[in-house]
Formats: C-alpha cells, structure tokens, sequence
C-alpha cells in the first residue's frame, strides 16, 4: 500500500472517530465529553427515562471521573452535568412535578425541609418553562461553589440555586435510593 493510500485511509478513520466517540440513547447522541465550569467532564452513562410504556427523555450523565457507583458518584468532588433531551413534548408543570417528587423520594425528611426554599427555586426555573417540544435539551449543570444551573435549550434560566448539598440532594432524584426510573439509574452508572 502507497503512503497516499495509507494517509487517506488513516484520514477517513481519523474523521469517523467523533461518531464512534458518542453513545446514542433513542436517537440522541451524548459526547463522550464535555466542558463545564472550565473542566473536562466524561459520560459516566446515558440511557432513558420511561414512564409505565412512554418514552419520556433521554439522559446522560457528565463527571470528572466515570464511577458505577452511585454514592461515589454524588460525592464526586468536581462539577457534574445532567442533559436531558426530550423524547415528546411535555410541560414545565410535568418537569417540576417530577423533580418535586423525586427529591422528596431519595432525601430524609430533615433534608427535604432543609432545602425546600431551594427547591422551589428549582421549581419555579422549570414552571417557567412553559410547553416544552420534543428535542428540548434540559441542562442542569452543578458547579460546586457556585450553584446549580438550569439551562433551556443552551440557555440559562434564572440564577443559579445555591450550595453543594443542594447539589448532591439534586443528584438523588435519578441515582437515589428510590430513583425516578430504576433502569435510567444503571444507565447512568454506566450500566446496559
């Protein structure tokens, strides 16, 4: 084989690379990485969110480094990164009733009334959401010292809700105890 052939052949692998970098859940493609509060964040796992036989969101999960534990995980110093990508249409209304509900599944009750001025922070941010399309990417980015921050669409809404065990409590809603979807937990952490 000529040094031409080779050098093309190794250009057309090179450019290939980026598409067999991304994990695709339903369609959604997640990077294998990812930049938040200037670090480098990996795809711990991704996979769907399902209610009873629907296909609600697709989900990956962004740490600094990959863990198939979920305590670990959670108490991974470092920013985290959670995007969602809507597989049909829902509401703000829909998003906040679950995130309401799923924080007070995977937190003590000391916990739930500790964070309920946050919370409504949190839920206010996804009521004003509005209607939300099918392909919406939800963004919630936790940035220790900084705050949890919520984006639409690549968009941030509201200011950032405050405190790194805020944070970890947040966290709890998909890798809890009592997670929104169990099989969404495994995907997570880097489970099939």
């Amino acid at each position: 084989m000529t040094s031409i052939a080779r050098a093309l052949l190794l250009s057309i692998a090179m450019a290939a690379l980026p598409a067999l970098a991304a994990t695709e859940v339903r369609g959604v493609k997640f990077t294998d990485t990812l930049q938040a509060a200037q670090q480098s964040l990996k795809l711990n796992g991704a996979g769907v969110r399902v209610k009873i036989i629907l296909d609600l969101y697709a989900a990956g999960l962004y740490v600094a480094k990959t863990d198939p534990n979920a305590t670990a995980v959670i108490g991974q110093p470092g920013a985290k990164v959670m995007k969602i990508v809507l597989l049909r249409d829902l509401t703000g209304e829909d998003f906040a009733d679950a995130t309401v509900k799923g924080f007070k599944a995977n937190n003590s009750e000391a916990d739930v009334a500790k964070f309920q001025g946050k919370l409504e922070e949190i839920k206010a941010l996804m009521l004003d959401f509005g209607p939300v399309k099918k392909g919406t990417v939800i963004q919630i980015d936790f940035v220790p010292g900084e705050g949890t921050h919520v984006l639409l669409d690549g968009k941030r809404r509201g200011p950032e809700v405050t405190g790194d065990d805020f944070q970890q409590a947040v966290l709890r809603i998909w890798l809890g105890p009592k997670p929104v979807d169990s099989d969404l937990k495994q995907s997570l952490l880097g489970g099939k």
